[in-house]
């Protein structure tokens, strides 16, 4: 089935800017989206979605309001919605293996919907900049071409994408928006911050880091979040990096050095530290049992 905006066919375009010149409402909407200010968002309500992460839920969850992410710079920030159900899925993809990702993503909100509820899929794509490799430019026709291949109809309602998401500071391009939210019980989607990113931050970006695939983080039925088994081979080489400078690990370590958030190179290190402390995971996950977060009293992610 097609990719569909206000009920019409979105066809294979060659580009974002051919993309916006076919349907100059996504282009209108996407100006209002970045020009709002980030919401702040409270981590009592929140569940942090990292890189080459999902999590879907429903309205009925009671540990989580707000899925989130971002630090995203070429990456893409995707949610899918049915309009019905109210099953929300975001995703934060960075272009490792779309094609299996996406569907993985429609995956999860379908099997929270009831079939023959009314309502539509409802798609909002956030991310990417005017880079010079043309990394986000290429993701953004990836993500588009890989929702069209889909057998339901999906409707594109937010296109904050690429050239749409620039903004030139000191003569730089970078992303106007780094992350969303998406309130899962209203269906609202909002420029977002964040002050937390756990559960085990480091944990699971040492588990992308090392080159692990897109993976589901949260279990709806029980509103755990769950983390792992994991798997990585020991790299004492990575220790190489702990002594260089900032400059060089943005240039070798990130696909946007001039656009990444201030934090990326303490991130980076902090990641490469623990991997170091865990040659491998093995140890991490006893019994390849995977680590169970449930949401305690104070509003913090306990470890079951």
């Amino acid at each position: 089935m097609p990719l569909l905006t206000q009920n019409k066919r979105i066809e294979r375009v060659s580009s974002t800017a051919e993309l916006f010149s076919k349907h100059p409402h996504l282009k209108e909407s996407a100006k209002q989206f970045a020009s709002r200010s980030p919401e702040s968002v409270d981590p009592k309500h929140l569940l942090y979605v990292q890189q080459r992460e999902f999590a879907a839920t429903t309205p009925a969850d009671n540990s989580v309001s707000i899925l989130g992410s971002d630090d995203a710079t070429t990456c893409h920030l995707v949610v899918l919605r049915h309009t019905g159900s109210g099953a929300t899925c975001l995703a934060h993809c960075d272009g490792s293996s779309t094609w299996t990702e996406v569907p993985l993503i429609v995956n999860a909100v379908t099997s929270r919907s009831n079939p023959a509820k009314e309502g539509r899929l409802e798609l909002h794509l956030v991310g990417g900049f005017d880079d010079d490799k043309r990394t986000s430019h290429s993701l953004s026709l990836s993500i588009l071409a890989a929702f069209q291949k889909q057998k339901e109809e999906i409707h594109l309602e937010t296109c904050c994408i690429t050239d749409m998401n620039d903004i030139i500071k000191d003569g730089i391009h970078r992303p106007v928006v780094y992350g969303i939210g998406v309130n899962v019980k209203t269906g609202h989607v909002f420029p977002a911050m964040f002050t937390c990113r756990g559960p085990a931050e480091e944990l699971r970006s040492a588990r992308t880091f090392s080159g692990g695939q897109m993976v589901e983080v949260y279990d709806s039925s029980r509103e755990l979040v769950k983390i792992g088994p994991c798997r990585w081979t020991p790299n004492n080489d990575m220790a190489f990096w702990l002594s260089q400078d900032d400059e060089t690990i943005l240039q070798y370590l990130s696909t946007s050095p001039n656009a990444e958030p201030p934090h990326f190179v303490h991130h980076i290190k902090s990641t490469i530290q623990f991997l170091l402390d865990h040659p491998t995971a093995d140890g991490l996950f006893p019994a390849g049992q995977p680590h169970l977060y449930c949401r305690a009293e104070d509003g913090r992610w306990k470890r079951v």
